[in-house]
């Protein structure tokens, strides 16, 4: 779109998120606390961050874009957050929702969890807490890492399940492909990528084409 001359341009927020951040919503009435919660992941350095005071607002938000992590408020007024998860996790089941809330008891964490949230937050929380919050939600749903960290997660452990199906120690494998232990392990544990001619060793080890190996690990 063509800025109209003499008004600056305007863009949504969807124009200006990084795609290789992970992406937290916020959803809260108060909106001092967005402020504070905004400030505090944009420092952070890892994170696009969108925030929101009505619940109708998220979930257009989220229609464009998916957010990877969502905070949200248990009281709100006149809408009930456990309401809004309810409708979350219907649309987007693999969500990673973490509920926050100034007034936290034994039964609503209760009654929280049921619902399949991944974690609670009592209000006020420390930058700590939500660091470690955040940092556990992010390796158990893989945010933050790119596709080549993926795959070479995935394709390290489908060698090693290969390996232990075999009862193979590493120096076994070692043996039969020609590489160093040190390379397999490292390959393993996902820290490298094999090479063309160190796949083909391993695939040859274990009698698969390459194209099995890669099937296997849906990637």
């Amino acid at each position: 779109m063509t800025p109209t001359p003499g008004r600056p341009e305007t863009r949504s927020p969807e124009d200006v998120l990084d795609s290789t951040l992970v992406d937290v919503s916020v959803l809260d009435d108060d909106a001092d606390f967005r402020l504070y919660v905004e400030d505090l992941l944009r420092d952070e350095g890892l994170y696009n961050v969108r925030t929101f005071a009505l619940p109708s607002e998220l979930f257009a938000a989220a229609e464009s874009r998916i957010p990877d992590i969502v905070l949200i408020d248990m009281k709100m007024g006149e809408f009930q957050g456990g309401e809004v998860i309810d409708e979350l996790l219907a649309r987007w089941p693999n969500l990673c929702v973490v509920v926050i809330t100034g007034f936290p008891s034994l039964e609503d964490m209760r009654a929280t969890f049921k619902k399949k949230v991944f974690d609670y937050l009592s209000k006020p929380f420390s930058l700590a807490e939500l660091r470690a919050v955040l940092g556990n939600a992010m390796e158990a749903f893989g945010l933050g890492r790119t596709q080549l960290d993926r795959l070479r997660e995935r394709l390290g452990h489908r060698i090693k399940l290969l390996r232990t199906e075999r009862d193979w120690s590493l120096k076994d494998l070692a043996s039969i492909t020609k590489l160093s232990v040190s390379q397999i392990s490292s390959i393993e544990r996902g820290a490298h990528l094999p090479s063309i001619e160190s796949m083909l060793a391993l695939c040859r080890a274990f009698g698969r084409k390459p194209s099995e190996i890669f099937s296997s690990i849906d990637f």
